[in-house]
């Protein structure tokens, strides 16, 4: 069975055009993901694989079918209202990739409440700003001891938290959750819920400023066909692996929705803490058909020792989140003999651009633009840009239309925010696009350094610097100068063996002018431990801009 079928007017195409024009979403009155897509694989496959989970713990994996996933969510829906939850509540979860979650979210989608997972490295005030503004009525956490200090004085600082719950084994007073579900009947109210009703709740990365909450109606996940389909390219009955917590959008773009609606199984790999030799293992033990992880793991894999043998079930890379270094790529495809598909999108949609089946890669290249939107590159003025010309990335929105994929709102500091103004959605991201009509990231406009009277965008040189043997990390930034306004600066984390010096300093500046435009090239070089990040992953910007104008 191909359930993909009641969701999309033809799922063939011969061609890249036949892809753009006529990739289509099918949208049901009141779409349920529970009912629609856990169930029905549960009632016409029943021992269809799910979830497949393995930790680096104890060894330990357990195998889910959709029955399992439909049987245990309805308990656990039981369970929820029993404890006050009910049609519109928000519940924020820590749960990293544990199985729990997808128990938890589908729960939440039966009842028609909202998921608002976060990443388990918050700390205290990161927890409460996201319970605060979510208005979170309960918080379901693994109980590891660093969160069980950060949630510690949350009841007495979140006024809407009404309760507060492990999983695994009971801790602290906090109630076990896993104990007391399983007890519960099978939950079989009728869902209320309409599909411009709230799904789920991510924060973005935050990089500049508090995060924003962006909010999803229940369309998200049909919005992640395209996704799961074209860009990661997953199979029914196949194994697909994304690795990422599951308290960010990657892990809704990666390990449930698309997915589950195409029929692969997810391959829930929930280390502690990444290590590349334990990921090789874990991959040539279990053989995933497909694999979608952020450029640094490609990266981090590549240099670690990845064998052929490693990933020889793999038959197809996707990537996102970042962009994607050209020289990781061509590496990458010497190793294995499959190129990385390259993906550009955010937390508040679903990928924007991407290197589907129908076109070749080119590393580098964000792909083509989503037949599910309407991509276009502007200047300042709102005009649509030329052929090679730089300018925002946004998407133009018809109003009337559903949005399948792109976020409602926002929610911050109290206020509601539609992002889609007079029917264009800014991404803030810059691009250029070529004769072919393949994309190539550039830059946060916050992040476009202007020297000299050029506009220079940080990826190329980072990517360029990242490709020296002596780099492990780089951030390239503007720094402030008298004479031409700002200069290119990089902070470079070196690798294992290699010192900082004035002779390395030389080296890379002519590394680099030699490989992209000699006048990008960081005329100061700092050199540090380690990179300010995200919990994402992502760099801050505006902390690497400190250590360049602190350690110059």
């Amino acid at each position: 069975m191909e359930l993909i079928n009641r969701y999309l007017s033809k799922t063939e195409f011969k061609d890249s055009q036949d892809f753009e024009k006529n990739y289509q979403v099918i949208v049901p009155e009141n779409f349920d993901f529970a009912r629609d897509i856990v169930d029905v694989w549960a009632s016409e496959e029943p021992e269809k694989t799910a979830l497949i989970y393995c930790t680096d713990e104890d060894g330990s994996m357990i195998r889910f079918t959709f029955t399992d996933i439909s049987r245990l969510s309805k308990q656990m829906a039981s369970w929820l209202t029993e404890n006050g939850i009910h049609r519109g509540d928000r519940v924020v979860t820590m749960l990293r990739r544990h199985w729990m979650y997808w128990i938890i979210a589908v729960a939440l989608c039966r009842i028609g409440a909202v998921a608002a997972p976060i990443s388990i490295q918050m700390k205290e005030k990161d927890i409460a700003y996201r319970i605060d503004t979510c208005k979170a009525k309960a918080l379901i956490v693994l109980p590891d001891e660093d969160v069980l200090e950060q949630i510690r004085d949350l009841p007495d600082k979140c006024r809407t938290l009404e309760g507060i719950y492990t999983i695994n084994h009971e801790a602290d007073g906090y109630r076990c959750l896993s104990d007391e579900f399983i007890q519960c009947g099978q939950y079989e109210q009728p869902n209320q819920a309409c599909n411009t009703d709230p799904l789920v709740a991510y924060f973005t990365s935050g990089t500049s400023g508090y995060p924003k909450m962006a909010m999803h109606n229940r369309l998200y996940p049909l919005g992640h066909i395209i996704t799961a389909k074209y860009m990661q390219c997953v199979q029914n009955n196949g194994l697909h692996l994304t690795q990422t917590d599951s308290g960010w959008a990657k892990f809704g773009w990666g390990n449930i929705y698309g997915q589950w609606i195409c029929g692969t199984a997810i391959l829930a790999y929930d280390p502690i803490r990444f290590n590349t030799k334990n990921m090789m293992h874990i991959l040539q033990t279990y053989r995933p058909t497909t694999m979608c992880v952020p450029p640094t793991m490609y990266r981090f894999l590549l240099h670690d020792g990845l064998t052929r043998e490693h990933v020889e079930s793999i038959q197809w890379y996707s990537t996102a989140g970042e962009p994607l270094s050209g020289e990781v790529n061509q590496q990458f495809f010497q190793l294995t003999g499959h190129y990385i598909h390259e993906g550009c999108g955010q937390s508040e949609g679903t990928p924007i651009t991407f290197t589907s089946p129908f076109i070749d890669v080119r590393p580098s290249s964000m792909g083509k633009p989503s037949p599910l939107y309407h991509v276009d590159l502007i200047r300042p003025d709102g005009s649509s840009c030329d052929v090679g010309e730089t300018g925002e990335l946004v998407l133009r929105v018809d109003e009337s239309r559903p949005h399948v994929g792109l976020l409602d709102y926002y929610y911050i500091n109290g206020e509601t925010i539609y992002p889609v103004q007079d029917g264009i959605y800014h991404t803030g991201d810059t691009a250029y696009k070529d004769a072919d009509g393949y994309y190539w990231y550039v830059g946060r406009i916050d992040d476009m350094i202007k020297c000299s009277g050029y506009r220079i965008g940080p990826f190329e040189i980072e990517s360029v610097l990242n490709s020296h043997p002596a780099v492990k990390e780089s951030a390239i930034v503007g720094a402030k100068d008298p004479i031409r306004g700002q200069i290119v600066a990089a902070v470079i984390v070196l690798q294992n063996g290699y010192t900082a010096s004035d002779n390395l300093t030389r080296e890379l500046q002519k590394y680099v002018k030699e490989v992209t435009a000699p006048y990008k090239y960081p005329r100061k070089i700092v050199y540090v431990d380690s990179l300010p990040k995200t919990t994402t992953g992502k760099i801050v910007r505006r902390e690497a801009k400190e250590y360049a104008a602190k350690y110059a």
